[in-house]
C-alpha cells in the first residue's frame, strides 16, 4: 500500500500561479490529486491550462485573498471545481515588503499582514468548517517560513505574519485534532524564487552569507517542497498534527 498516493483527493493551493505554491500543486497532482489554483494573479488560469495539457486534473478561481468581501464565495466556487467535495487546503499564497524597520510603512504592514496571516486564518476556517461539515478528515498545510524561528533583515512584517502562521497552526491542531484534521506547516528556507530575487545576485554579499550557512551550499527550488507537502497531505502523515517542519536545506541547524 502506498501511503503517499493521493488519487480520489480534492485540494486547494492558494499562491499556485508561480513559485513555491506552483511545485506544491504540481506535486499534489502527480500524487493523484485534483487541484484547484487559487490566486489573484491572472496567470492562475495560463498555469491550470498548462497542467492540464499535461493529462493533471486541475482547475482555478481568480481570488483576492485578502478581500473580506468575495473570499468566501471564492472559497465555494474552487470547492465547486473540485465536484463539491474539500480534502487538502494548502496556504502558500504571500507577499513581502522590505523597507528598514525604522522606515516600514504601516500601509504596507497592514497590506502583509492581512494577506499573508489574516487571510490565512480566514481559509483555515473554511476549510475547517467544510470538513466538519462533510465528517470527513482533512489536512491543512500552512506555509511559514525560516522567519517563523528568526526575526530577518528589512522584513518585520513578513516575520511577523510568518511567526503567527506557525502559532495559528499550533492553535489550531489542538482544537480539531480530535475532530480528524491535520493542521500543519512547512517552512521553507531560502529558495530560489520571485520573491527572493533581490538576494539571488551571485556577486552580493548577502548571497553569499546565506549560500555559505546552507550544508549542502545550494537554495531551494519549488520541486523540494513537492515530497513534504504530499506527505503532510497524504495518509502517511495522520499521526503528525500542529508540527512547523523546516524546509531548509539544513540552514536552521547551522
Amino acid at each position: 500500500m502506498n501511503l503517499n498516493d493521493l488519487t480520489g483527493k480534492t485540494a486547494i493551493v492558494t499562491g499556485a500561479a508561480q513559485g513555491l505554491s506552483c511545485g506544491m500543486a504540481e506535486g499534489l497532482m502527480e500524487a493523484g490529486a485534483k487541484v484547484c489554483i487559487m490566486d489573484i494573479n491572472p496567470k492562475a488560469l495560463e498555469t491550470a491550462k498548462g497542467f492540464q495539457e499535461k493529462g493533471y486534473a486541475c482547475t482555478a478561481v481568480i481570488a483576492d485573498l485578502g478581500n473580506d468581501e468575495t473570499r468566501e464565495d471564492k472559497f465555494a466556487e474552487a470547492v465547486e471545481s473540485l465536484g463539491g467535495h474539500l480534502d487538502i487546503l494548502v496556504n502558500g499564497a504571500g507577499v513581502q515588503r522590505r523597507y528598514p524597520s525604522e522606515e516600514f510603512p504601516l500601509k504596507e504592514w497592514d497590506f502583509v499582514m492581512n494577506v499573508n496571516l489574516r487571510s490565512v486564518f480566514a481559509m483555515c476556517q473554511l476549510a475547517g468548517r467544510t470538513f466538519m461539515k462533510q465528517n470527513s478528515r482533512g489536512k491543512i498545510i500552512n506555509i511559514a517560513s525560516m522567519l517563523a524561528f528568526f526575526g530577518g533583515y528589512t522584513v518585520p512584517a513578513y516575520a511577523a505574519s510568518k511567526g503567527g502562521v506557525a502559532q495559528i497552526t499550533k492553535a489550531l491542531c489542538n482544537e480539531w485534532a480530535k475532530k480528524g484534521i491535520n493542521v500543519n506547516a512547512l517552512a521553507p528556507g531560502y529558495m530560489a524564487t520571485e520573491m527572493n530575487t533581490a538576494l539571488l545576485d551571485p556577486e552580493s554579499s548577502r548571497y553569499e552569507e546565506i549560500t555559505s550557512r546552507i550544508p549542502n551550499k545550494k537554495w531551494g527550488m519549488p520541486d523540494d517542497m513537492k515530497g513534504p507537502v504530499v506527505w503532510l497531505a497524504s495518509d502517511a502523515s495522520d499521526y503528525i498534527n500542529g508540527a512547523v517542519i523546516p524546509v531548509d536545506g539544513g540552514y536552521l541547524v547551522r
